[in-house]
């Protein structure tokens, strides 16, 4: 296992960081290593959780338009034939 390692991270200035954080100016957040690979861990798996979603809902919308596609079809065919 790797030690974790503590790395000090400037935030970015926002205008009204103070305000909302609590926290005074100049104040550093400290990262650990474990934490940074845990968080990049948690962001893959729901990034491919995402990508199987919206793969399934593009086969539903490409069902979608091959029914009304076949639909428009099969209007056009009866009406060719009365």
């Amino acid at each position: 296992m790797r030690p974790d390692i503590e790395v000090e991270a400037e935030p970015r200035p926002r205008p009204d960081a103070d305000a909302r954080s609590g926290r005074p100016s100049g104040h550093r957040r400290r990262l650990t290593v474990a934490g940074v690979t845990a968080f990049q861990a948690v962001v893959e798996e729901r990034l491919r959780n995402l990508e199987a979603e919206v793969a399934e809902v593009k086969g539903r919308v490409n069902g979608l338009i091959f029914l009304i596609a076949g639909t428009v079809a099969a209007q056009v065919l009866l009406r060719l034939f009365q």
